[in-house]
């Protein structure tokens, strides 16, 4: 498990240095990012203030893992897009399931409209807790952290607990996990879901299942190595055409399933940045149309 904490870091470290964009070209805008940070990382944010620096960071980690910059920050703003359009229908709830570092519900809703919860190993909570504090001062308004044992604990009735109505809609967030889950894990985390409110609103993110069963690399060689072969904490994937009938199968309606072109469609050409996507992760948005 704490492998697969440590992985976090990696995304926060990339959105950490990207606040020093200018805003014009700033793929993702997160303030409290560095603060997220392990201190080492955080003095890591301060030295590559300097553009070369910065830069000759990005290129030798676009050497070694193709696509994994520009992916990072694409799949953060996706999310971020996504949570901002929901909440602003009037969708008045916010679940960010396994959050791990992110800090997207303690810096976009509105907590006099929106109820954020973060659901996460108790001790990811605890952690979780003492960072924004260290931030803030305080845990943001309307920010609830959520402590669950997912192989004990029932999704639906601890969020409950915590405040969360599950007759209301709600936005579900589940951004990098579903890769370090097992197959009857990622099913047990949708069969909770199938009971969501009508009007509910669903995004994930899950790597293609060839990468994994390790039939085509699609050019992630060192992360096929790194996460699958030798050090083995990926295990769930999916391919595009199984998407559908996996969400039809618990109740939900898939919007879009997008991937590198779509992001650099939406976010690196506006931006006038040279970055590509990995081809091997892709986000899917669905929706609870009706019981």
């Amino acid at each position: 498990m704490r492998q697969v904490q440590q992985t976090a870091q990696g995304p926060m470290l990339i959105v950490a240095l990207e606040q020093y964009e200018d805003r014009d070209h700033r793929i993702v805008d997160d303030p409290l990012a560095a603060r997220m940070l392990p201190a080492a990382q955080r003095i890591l944010v301060r030295a590559l203030r300097p553009a070369p620096l910065r830069h000759l960071l990005i290129n030798t980690t676009e050497r070694i893992m193709p696509g994994s910059w520009g992916g990072f920050l694409a799949r953060k703003r996706y999310a971020d897009d996504a949570v901002t359009a929901a909440t602003g229908a009037g969708i008045g709830q916010l679940v960010v399931l396994g959050a791990g570092l992110d800090t997207r519900a303690a810096r976009l809703p509105d907590p006099n409209q929106v109820a954020s919860y973060e659901v996460d190993l108790p001790r990811n909570s605890a952690a979780k807790r003492s960072r924004l504090e260290a931030a803030l001062g305080r845990l943001p308004a309307g920010l609830h952290l959520v402590p669950i044992d997912f192989e004990a604990d029932d999704l639906i009735e601890t969020l409950t607990g915590a405040g969360f109505d599950p007759a209301a809609p709600a936005m579900f967030v589940w951004e990098g996990v579903t890769q370090y889950l097992t197959q009857p894990a990622v099913r047990a985390t949708l069969t909770a879901l199938a009971s969501a409110a009508p009007g509910s609103r669903l995004i994930f993110t899950y790597i293609l299942r060839s990468l994994i069963q390790g039939t085509d690399l699609h050019g992630a060689d060192s992360l096929y190595r790194r996460f699958v072969a030798k050090n083995p904490i990926w295990h769930f994937g999916l391919e595009p055409a199984d998407v559908t009938p996996l969400l039809a199968e618990f109740g939900w309606t898939a919007a879009e399933d997008i991937g590198p072109e779509d992001y650099a469609e939406r976010y690196f050409a506006p931006a006038g940045r040279r970055l590509q996507a990995m081809e091997i992760e892709r986000f899917v948005a669905a929706e609870r149309v009706g019981q």
